[in-house]
């Protein structure tokens, strides 16, 4: 199985950009196709956006297209999300997670639990 780490939240403006990181160990990351959900206090965990195994397609919710982009380095086991613009509505505990099954459609890719492998999570905070 893989497992999964996640690095880089934090404290930022309203506005402001920060990168959140996903580090892969123990299997090839490349034969995972991978997601990152989000979970605010009182609320459910909400997809933000997937990416193939190839990193050659992408999907996001539609509250952070435009704003935000998911990449994947699968020589470095890295994911990661860069947030741009982001608004106080984006603050959450943001979760990688990852999957072996194909998940071949917008749909298939933001649906949590589809995905087999889950990190701990990371604090994001946009203060107003």
């Amino acid at each position: 199985q893989v497992q999964l780490v996640e690095t880089g939240g934090g404290l930022v403006q309203d506005g402001g950009s920060l990168r959140v990181s996903c580090a892969a160990s123990g299997r090839t990351f490349s034969n995972y196709h991978m997601g990152w959900f989000r979970q605010a206090p009182g609320k459910e965990r909400d997809f933000v956006a997937a990416i193939t195994r190839s990193g050659t397609r992408t999907s996001y919710a539609d509250s952070v297209k435009g704003r935000f982009t998911i990449s994947r380095d699968n020589a470095k086991n890295t994911g990661y999300l860069q947030m741009s613009s982001l608004k106080p509505e984006d603050t959450a505990l943001y979760y990688c997670a990852a999957t072996t099954t194909a998940l071949v459609d917008k749909y298939s890719s933001s649906v949590a639990d589809n995905y087999n492998y889950w990190g701990q999570g990371t604090q994001v905070t946009v203060s107003s």
